[in-house]
């Protein structure tokens, strides 16, 4: 789910997001996320954001971890938004400083991520209803990096309403690819997804 980005000047944004996410048809637990952050609109088609995350990660899949464990994240990106004909694209480009909560203590561990998405109009334009497609790689690095330097791979499709100029709704499904740290097994899950996107102007209607 997420809450929105709400404008402080011309350029500047404030963003907060939530994520709820069940796994097993919807039984059980997955995580739970929550990810304040600041926008910079470098142009219309360019945003650098700077945030932080927490996130409180379950036992899930085939081969769980032996606990529940917290992390708490630092984070850098950069959205690279154009267009195909009526077909919206986006490439987000994200660095993580991750904070691991283990036994006895944390783990610093460092990540690149990459996503693309498209956005497909179902109808005549300006259409309610859309396909939202996307595809994210995520990447270790750095002296902290375990094994297995590619993490997992997210692959996700929805279909996604307008409810109005500042809402969407989208319900989706999301596989994941996940390469265990021993670099040995791959571990694949499938996550339901239902997400709200809102975007609130603190200067009124434009």
């Amino acid at each position: 789910m997420y809450f929105g980005d709400h404008p402080v000047s011309e350029n500047w944004e404030l963003h907060l997001e939530g994520q709820w996410r069940r796994h097993d048809f919807a039984s059980k637990w997955q995580q739970f996320l929550i990810r304040p952050a600041v926008n910079y609109r470098l142009s219309k088609d360019v945003t650098l954001t700077g945030g932080y995350a927490f996130v409180d990660t379950h036992r899930y899949g085939d081969f769980p971890v032996s606990s529940k464990f917290p992390e708490h994240r630092l984070y850098q990106q950069a959205i690279v938004a154009h267009r195909a004909g009526k077909v919206g694209f986006s490439h987000r480009y994200r660095l993580e400083q991750r904070w691991i909560g283990t036994q006895p203590g944390w783990r610093l561990q460092h990540r690149f991520r990459y996503l693309v998405r498209a956005n497909v109009p179902l109808g005549k334009t300006p259409a309610r209803w859309y396909l939202g497609l996307y595809d994210e790689v995520f990447i270790h690095f750095g002296s902290g990096a375990p094994a297995n330097l590619f993490d997992q791979n997210r692959a996700y499709a929805a279909l996604g309403r307008h409810v109005s100029p500042s809402t969407r709704v989208e319900v989706g499904y999301m596989h994941q690819a996940l390469v265990q740290r021993n670099a040995v097994v791959v571990e694949r899950n499938h996550t339901f997804q239902l997400a709200v996107f809102s975007n609130f102007s603190f200067r009124g209607k434009k």
